[in-house]
């Protein structure tokens, strides 16, 4: 098969399967419903651990949670989650919530949208089981 057509092919091919993808909802930012959720996701990452308390973030993006291994965040990742311990994290306000660095390659900062109560709070929260 001539490259005029394979390439052609290939990219509407791709581009196919990135719409179907998107209308089907598989790009829809996934979304931790309550406590009990944020604990099972935690658990899905951190299987060994035992959690003792879970906080969820006001639009759903993320979630503190408390373990025998320390205090810990669940965030949304694209359509998956993805969850760290904040051993030495250390948190910053920013203008619409938090910032956290972590000392972790894979993950060396996370975003956080909070309202600005729930940002203060969960700010003193790291802050306090980080030192």
């Amino acid at each position: 098969m001539p490259l005029s057509v394979l390439l052609p092919l290939v990219v509407i091919g791709i581009a196919g399967i990135a719409v179907l993808l998107h209308l089907l909802g598989y790009s829809r930012p996934a979304t931790i419903r309550d406590a009990i959720h944020a604990k099972q996701l935690w658990l899905h990452h951190w299987p060994d651990d035992i959690v003792t308390d879970a906080k969820v973030c006001a639009d759903g993006r993320a979630a503190l949670v408390q373990t025998a291994k320390g205090t810990g965040l669940v965030w949304s990742f694209g359509a998956d989650t993805s969850a760290r311990l904040l051993t030495n994290a250390h948190a910053k306000r920013i203008k619409h919530g938090l910032r956290i660095r972590m000392p972790d390659f894979t993950a060396p900062a996370v975003k956080l949208r909070l309202p600005d109560a729930e940002a203060i709070e969960w700010m003193g929260e790291i802050e306090r089981t980080t030192q």
